[in-house]
């Protein structure tokens, strides 16, 4: 049995992320991403509001997957995770779809909100591959993923791109569907660096290796130092660090005091500053707009 079909058949008891639902998704059964076995994508197109390294000339190739595992309450694209709007595709439509975004010039194929899709991209990719797809695939994560459920997939993702949300499981419990999120994330991330190490970039476009993406919140409700600390210490400060400061209230953001404002530039400047004086020293490992 491959990988793929062994991802296939956990569908049937479903243990593909941490949540471990052990529903049937086969047979239609869902369980916290609130998906079935059918892939459902919300759009796919040329999209320029990623890192510089994906983005290039002619975008990253974005696919925006419908439904999530980890359900924050404050997610920017609440209607297509909560929501799960969208419409089902085949395997074989997600392929053209792949190898359309190739032919229009964009630098990879970018899934975002993947992980509890495994089974499908894995075997979407294969296919695209054998019908010639070249450029890198982009896993874009929120990080609450499996350790045994990414190494199936070794091989396939060229360029890992995970959230690091929290370190708090009481923040994780109060904010997302998972208390447990940073022994999972944190797991992950040594995983995916273990995979595909540093990015590589060639030419000014990434090629292969992991970007760490951490969404500043405000009142340090986002564990940031905790955060940039783990980083250093286990995988090290050439890692491509991305600390965003892009957080505004969204979705029932508002019903969180603590949350409900953007950061101010005070804070993002603070957690920058500190972020250098650990050794992530270069600015191009750093995308900061300060």
């Amino acid at each position: 049995m491959n990988s793929i079909d062994r991802l296939y058949e956990r569908l049937k008891n479903c243990d593909i992320c941490p949540h471990s639902c052990n529903v049937n998704r086969l047979e239609g059964e869902t369980g916290t991403c609130g998906m079935t076995a059918e892939l459902v994508v919300a759009s796919y197109g040329p999209h320029f509001g990623e890192e510089p390294e994906l983005v290039g000339y002619f975008g990253s190739g974005t696919i925006f997957l419908s439904g999530c595992n980890l359900l924050c309450v404050f997610c920017q694209n609440y209607t297509i995770s909560h929501c799960r709007e969208g419409r089902i595709y085949s395997v074989s439509e997600l392929v053209d779809v792949m190898l359309r975004l190739q032919e229009i010039g964009c630098h990879n194929i970018n899934f975002v909100t993947p992980t509890h899709y495994a089974p499908q991209l894995a075997k979407a990719i294969v296919e695209a591959k054998s019908l010639g797809l070249t450029i890198p695939i982009v896993y874009n994560s929120s990080g609450y993923d499996k350790v045994d459920t990414l190494r199936e997939l070794e091989g396939l993702i060229d360029i890992y791109m995970p959230d690091l949300k929290f370190v708090s499981p009481e923040k994780s419990e109060i904010y997302t569907e998972a208390s447990d999120y940073f022994t999972y994330a944190s797991a992950a991330l040594i995983e995916m660096y273990r995979q595909v190490g540093n990015l590589v970039v060639r030419n000014g476009i990434a090629r292969r290796g992991l970007i760490i993406r951490h969404l500043i919140l405000p009142d340090n409700q986002s564990d940031t130092i905790e955060i940039i600390d783990f980083i250093a210490e286990n995988i090290g400060t050439d890692v491509y660090l991305n600390l965003m400061d892009q957080y505004y209230p969204r979705y029932y953001a508002y019903q969180y005091p603590k949350i409900s404002r953007s950061i101010i530039p005070e804070e993002y400047k603070y957690y920058i500053d500190y972020a250098k004086s650990k050794g992530f020293w270069n600015p191009k490992y750093i995308y900061s707009q300060v």
